[in-house]
């Protein structure tokens, strides 16, 4: 596991901004449907051969978490940062206390292949460029056999002012980000969740498998 080091960007979760997005977002009916429907495509690839663990990186309140245990029986894991959403996070029952830990993508409290499925949604874009990498690799060694990346999409690397500040939040092609740093990927599928349709914030996704990772 990697160590404990901070970034600006994880203060930022932790802190303030971080209590008041909690506050400020539900997982309503209207979110978790279309969440459900999202994941239904994620997971389509993996009919016959579906994670019977799931580990989310960032989950904040949850609600990927809650759509795929709709969807699946798997065994739910999650790092947040944020005190008060994992509190959410207890209150409801998302997952069990003991699969959920303190901690950001750069700095994973779990062991080497903890969850079939390892992914990020919303998370990728809001670390800094030269950490991007660090936290990839966490994740990767986190995932036993699949990686989900569910994130904002730019064909060019930059850094867009996200609600007012600096530095939080940078686009880029994540998947070829993926693909490029580790060669024992293979995509499955990828996808885009368009806004009007979905409801859901313009999101590409991508599906990947690791090589010879198959039991």
């Amino acid at each position: 596991m990697s160590n404990e080091t901070s970034t600006p960007q994880v203060e930022f979760w932790r802190g303030d901004f971080g209590n008041s997005y909690t506050e400020r977002n539900t997982a309503t009916h209207r979110q978790l449907a279309a969440r459900v429907a999202m994941w239904s495509d994620i997971l389509k690839p993996l009919v016959g051969k579906m994670p019977e663990s799931i580990l989310e990186v960032g989950c904040n309140l949850g609600i990927n978490l809650r759509a795929l245990r709709a969807l699946s029986p798997a065994t739910l894991y999650a790092v947040e940062p944020n005190e008060s959403a994992r509190a959410v996070l207890v209150r409801d029952n998302v997952l069990a206390q003991e699969n959920l830990t303190d901690g950001f993508a750069q700095s994973i409290k779990f062991p080497d292949r903890v969850a079939d499925l390892a992914f990020t949604s919303g998370v990728l874009i809001h670390i800094h460029p030269d950490n991007l990498l660090q936290a990839c690799e966490e994740i990767h060694r986190c995932s036993a056999r699949y990686i989900a990346c569910v994130e904002y999409f730019s064909d060019k690397p930059e850094m867009i002012p996200y609600r007012g500040h600096d530095d939080r939040l940078f686009k880029r092609d994540f998947g070829d980000f993926w693909m490029e740093h580790f060669p024992d990927l293979t995509v499955l599928a990828t996808g885009f969740a368009w806004k009007r349709i979905t409801g859901l914030d313009n999101l590409t996704w991508w599906l990947f498998e690791k090589k010879n990772s198959a039991s």
